[in-house]
């Protein structure tokens, strides 16, 4: 399904309200309907349970009772989901928290289509950005030559990246990837870690791995990496390299010092991008002060060719809480 021609929902949902704060959603296409209502009614009960609404699944409707506002709210994530579906022919319950946490923390968007000009199609899936920062940074990743973003986790900052170099390779515009990461434990201490070189480092770079697996086949990454096409290591082995035709990331750079940072960002070499992510309220650097992510925005953000995004929690698109923790976390840090 993921692909075939992209296509737009047009008259294949219509909308009848209701006098008794109802609103009928009427699917003309049956395939659509099933998809969105999912096994056993399992998409609908999930989205009666976010919401806290009452959904009712008859004939070739969907009946959202609800108070005006949330049915508004609901109306629009099932349009969400509808699109999901046609996209890339099934619904994932992802998908369902993400449209509820859209649409609940921003303000109703009735050009619920205008993301299409920004997604990103990849073998497995079509991967649209879900906020108006996501939409930002895509345009960032495809135009600019460096792109440094900071926000709390959960906002598509790697994932987002991944995709568009992906993308980027299998058009054949670059000629490699390359992921890399601080080998910084995460505020643990890990002791001895058996194997080579490589199985030592790998538990750092797992979140890399997880983001291509979920965009190519387990066996067409292996392939792409074994002939050097995608390349996946720390941050200290990227020194001393000239990156050409390259689409270079750095994850959590708020764990790499300034000297790495800019180590990494003269790199750059012929027909390259080099992205910069990480989230400054996560530094796990035993001195705090010597992370560099924040002082290279800084120090970078002025130059044309570079573009800064900054997202928050409003962006999160994983668990609807995740927001909230991030939020609560960010209040208390500004008390």
């Amino acid at each position: 399904m993921s692909n075939q021609p992209l296509k737009k929902l047009g008259s294949d949902l219509k909308f009848v309200y209701s006098d008794n704060n109802s609103i009928s959603v009427i699917f003309q296409n049956n395939d659509l309907l099933m998809g969105v209502v999912g096994e056993f009614n399992s998409n609908l009960k999930e989205l009666e349970k976010l919401t806290q609404t009452n959904l009712y699944f008859r004939g070739n409707s969907i009946l959202i009772k609800s108070k005006t506002g949330k049915n508004e709210i609901i109306k629009k994530a099932i349009q969400f989901l509808s699109e999901q579906f046609i996209n890339n022919g099934s619904i994932e319950k992802k998908d369902i928290l993400s449209s509820i946490n859209k649409f609940m923390i921003k303000e109703i968007n009735n050009k619920s289509n205008q993301n299409i000009e920004h997604i990103i199609k990849t073998p497995k899936k079509s991967v649209i950005p879900r906020s108006e920062r996501q939409k930002n940074y895509v345009s960032a990743l495809r135009e600019s030559d460096v792109i440094i973003s900071t926000g709390p986790a959960g906002t598509g900052k790697t994932f987002l990246a991944v995709a568009v170099a992906l993308t980027m390779l299998l058009d054949k515009r670059i000629e490699r990837i390359i992921l890399s990461r601080p080998a910084v434990e995460a505020g643990e201490r890990l002791g001895f870690l058996p194997g080579d070189m490589r199985e030592k480092v790998d538990p750092y770079l797992r979140p890399l791995y997880d983001s291509l697996y979920d965009l190519l086949d387990f066996e067409k990454i292996q392939k792409r990496i074994e002939i050097g096409d995608i390349e996946i290591a720390p941050l200290a082995f990227m020194r001393g390299r000239t990156l050409k035709n390259s689409f270079a990331i750095l994850d959590e750079a708020q764990n790499a010092t300034d000297i790495q940072i800019k180590m990494f960002l003269t790199r750059i070499g012929e027909n390259s991008k080099i992205v910069i992510n990480g989230d400054p309220s996560q530094v796990d650097l035993p001195n705090k002060s010597l992370s560099g992510l924040n002082k290279s925005k800084k120090l970078l953000g002025h130059l044309k060719e570079i573009s800064v995004v900054d997202f928050d929690h409003t962006d999160v698109v994983r668990h609807p809480l995740v927001s909230k923790i991030v939020k609560a976390y960010a209040d208390q840090n500004n008390d």
